[in-house]
């Protein structure tokens, strides 16, 4: 395993059980957390985090995430999250690295699917 691959799993297992502890272990104490590159600002510091992360979500989702490629401060994570009967999400994250493996700072890039003709590209093969 890798320290980005590690990462991911911890991930997964902190969005599935909500678990503060589970989030406290994949996040630095003043960590950064970007929904979107483009925001006014960040979701700031573990506390933040921790709260934001028990908020409801639409449905379960169901992921397909994978590490494209890391160094030793840097992952960039690639896939896909399905919200059924919400909305499919394309993901790029980058994710940067503490010393201690934990990310000091975390941002979504996220496309939904293109509308063609009543349907989405990912039902019409497009």
């Amino acid at each position: 395993m890798t320290r980005a691959s590690d990462w991911l799993d911890g991930y997964i297992a902190a969005w599935a059980s909500k678990d503060e502890s589970d989030v406290r272990t994949i996040f630095t104490d003043d960590a950064e957390y970007w929904f979107r590159p483009d925001d006014d600002r960040p979701v700031t510091g573990i506390d933040a985090i921790v709260k934001m992360w028990g908020d409801p979500e639409p449905s379960d989702p169901d992921h397909d995430l994978s590490v494209l490629i890391e160094n030793d401060t840097l992952a960039i994570i690639t896939g896909t999250v399905n919200y059924p009967g919400h909305e499919k999400y394309s993901n790029m994250w980058e994710v940067w690295f503490a010393d201690d493996g934990r990310a000091k700072k975390f941002v979504e890039w996220y496309m939904t699917p293109r509308k063609r003709g009543g349907q989405d590209s990912a039902t019409n093969g497009a």
